[in-house]
């Protein structure tokens, strides 16, 4: 191997630590994620909406440093078409999902979704740098050297997916983990005499968790003047459990029509009970399953020898 080809190795390397660090080593937390439901409904009073609002003051995305913030807009209006390419996905679209993934916190709506593809497309840097500079460290030919790159780029294209996609997963069981105990605690208040808005009060002054963040905004847009029904309409639409959005709905018309919420909400909770309940039976199952594989795949093979080996003797004796 050559010397050009050992400084490219070492260079791949050194991008791919520095990269890496970057990349998941998380920045402190900032005040901005603290005030953006006050911020968010004051915006939502004015009709701007959630997105559109954002795009007005997208926020700092680079570092504090004056070098930083001379050099990085110019990096990434070269960089941004590349990422954007890479991920085709709107950008309102993408920006809800993110949302529902509860990535980006710090950052304004708008903002997240270019924060996001810079991200990802950092990250498919970093596989392919990291896969190049092991062909490269391991002696292949320049052919090998291009299919490691490749292949590197794939993998962060498929990590960066995945990466989304779980988020919104975690999100989508953690709401519905909290919902059964919101339902619960709101059907008791409202069947003492309390209506659904003052049940809502009750639950997030008591209460932590993401289905209890949506709750606390939807009453903050109503604070500002945003009709109840309007508020949680819009709670259903940026919720990523379907079941959040039935339990939405449901309070929305009982609030609308003045129909009895707390028989609904009880109704609500059996239903997530006996999902949960199916989904642990279908884990256990699945436990069960996973158990047999070793003493199939293991134990089985070494007993099936124990028994053939005096096979051979008693046939042919000796």
């Amino acid at each position: 191997m050559n010397v050009g080809l050992a400084v490219l190795a070492i260079a791949s390397s050194v991008v791919f630590a520095v990269s890496g660090v970057a990349l998941w080593v998380k920045p402190p937390r900032r005040l901005a994620s603290r005030v953006r439901p006050y911020s968010n409904a004051t915006r939502a009073e004015f009709g701007l909406g959630h997105y559109d609002a954002g795009r007005m003051d997208p926020g700092r995305t680079v570092g504090g440093g004056a070098t930083r913030r001379l050099l990085g807009p110019m990096l990434a209006g070269l960089v941004y078409p590349l990422a954007r390419t890479l991920m085709p996905m709107d950008d309102r679209e993408l920006a809800i999902r993110l949302r529902q993934g509860g990535l980006f916190p710090d950052l304004e709506e708008a903002a997240r979704p270019r924060a996001y593809r810079m991200r990802s497309l950092g990250l498919m840097v970093v596989y392919t740098a990291g896969l190049g500079g092991v062909a490269l460290l391991s002696g292949g030919s320049g052919l090998r050297v291009i299919l490691f790159m490749a292949a590197g780029a794939v993998l962060g294209a498929l990590q960066v997916r995945g990466r989304l996609s779980e988020a919104v997963r975690r999100r989508r069981e953690a709401i519905r983990s909290e919902l059964y105990t919101i339902n619960q605690l709101v059907a008791m208040y409202t069947r003492v005499g309390g209506g659904p808005i003052q049940g809502l009060r009750y639950v997030v002054g008591r209460a932590r968790g993401v289905a209890v963040e949506e709750i606390a905004e939807v009453l903050h847009l109503h604070d500002r003047g945003w009709v109840f029904a309007d508020a949680m309409e819009r709670a259903e639409r940026l919720t990523p459990e379907p079941e959040a959005a039935r339990t939405y709905r449901v309070m929305a018309r009982s609030q609308e029509q003045g129909s009895d919420l707390s028989d609904a909400l009880l109704g609500l909770s059996k239903d997530l009970r006996a999902m949960r309940r199916d989904a642990l039976r279908r884990a256990a199952a699945r436990r069960r399953i996973l158990m047999v594989i070793p003493v199939v795949v293991v134990l089985a093979p070494i007993t099936m020898l124990f028994m053939a080996a005096p096979i051979p003797s008693i046939v042919f004796g000796g």
